[in-house]
C-alpha cells in the first residue's frame, strides 16, 4: 500500500489489483491536486480506511478474493464514503448491481484518466452539496421520536432502532426515510423524493432514488424483495404505507 504526501487536498483511495493501473492513476490524480492512497485488495483497503480519512474510493469490480461488489457492500454497511466502480465488463447488469450495492457512479475499462478525474470531481461536488443542504422539518434540533411499525426514529441522534437495537443508516438513507415519514400513505414521485431527500445537486445518476430505496428496504423490510413498508406505485413513484406516530 502506498501513500502520497500529507496535504489538505481531497484524499482518494484507489483499490485495484493491477499495479500499472494503481501507479498510473496515483501519478495522474496527484498532478490534479488529489492526495492518493492505493490498495491492492480488500485487506489493504480496510486498513487504509482505518488509517486515513478517505474522501472517495475508486474500486475495481473484478479482483481476486473479495471482488468489488463485496467490498462496496462492506464499505456501505459502515459509511457513506462516495464510491466509483471500475468495471471491464461494461454491461448494464454489472452497472446496475454495482449501483444497487452502494456505488455512487461507475466507469468502464478501458477509460481515459481525464474522464475518471472529472467523475471524481463531480461526485465530490455532489456529496459536498448534500452535506451542506438545508435541514428538513424533522431534524435533530426537533428532538422528535417518530414511530412506525416496530421502529423508532430518534431525530436528535439520527438513530433508527428496532426492538431497542440500532440500525445503521447512511446520510442518504436517513434523509430518504425522513422524507417518507413526513409524508406517510402518500404517493411520492421520484422528483419529489429527490428534492425532499438530498436536493438535485446531490444526484449522481438517473436511478439514484430507486437505488436508495432499495438500500433502505434492505434495512427496514422483513423481505426486501416483497416490500410492505415502501410500496412501488408503478409509473408514479413510491408510497410509505405504515401509520406514523410523531412525538
Amino acid at each position: 500500500m502506498t501513500t502520497a504526501t500529507e496535504s489538505p487536498k481531497p484524499h482518494i483511495l484507489i483499490v485495484d489489483d493491477d499495479t500499472e493501473i494503481r501507479d498510473l492513476l496515483s501519478r495522474f490524480l496527484a498532478k490534479h491536486d488529489f492526495r492518493v492512497t492505493t490498495a491492492k485488495d480488500g485487506r489493504d483497503m480496510h486498513q487504509a480506511l482505518k488509517d486515513w480519512k478517505i474522501d472517495l474510493i475508486v474500486l475495481d469490480l473484478m479482483m481476486p478474493g473479495d471482488n468489488g461488489l463485496t467490498l462496496c457492500s462492506q464499505v456501505r454497511a459502515e459509511s457513506d464514503i462516495p464510491i466509483i466502480m471500475l468495471t471491464a465488463m461494461g454491461e448494464d447488469v454489472d452497472r446496475i448491481v454495482g449501483l444497487e450495492v452502494g456505488a455512487d457512479d461507475y466507469i468502464p475499462k478501458p477509460f481515459n484518466p481525464r474522464e475518471l478525474t472529472a467523475r471524481i470531481k463531480a461526485v465530490l461536488r455532489r456529496t459536498t452539496a448534500a452535506s451542506l443542504a438545508p435541514s428538513m422539518p424533522i431534524t435533530e434540533d426537533s428532538g422528535e421520536i417518530v414511530r412506525f411499525e416496530d421502529f423508532e426514529l430518534e431525530t436528535a441522534t439520527r438513530t433508527l432502532r428496532k426492538d431497542g437495537e440500532a440500525i445503521f443508516l447512511t446520510a442518504g438513507e436517513y434523509e430518504l426515510l425522513v422524507a417518507f415519514v413526513e409524508h406517510p400513505r402518500r404517493v411520492l414521485n421520484r422528483d419529489q423524493l429527490l428534492d425532499m431527500a438530498r436536493g438535485r445537486a446531490a444526484i449522481p445518476f438517473d436511478r439514484a432514488i430507486d437505488v436508495q430505496v432499495g438500500r433502505l428496504r434492505k434495512k427496514i423490510e422483513p423481505a426486501a424483495k416483497i416490500p410492505n413498508l415502501i410500496k412501488t406505485v408503478r409509473g408514479d413513484g413510491y408510497m410509505f404505507t405504515p401509520e406514523v406516530i410523531r412525538g
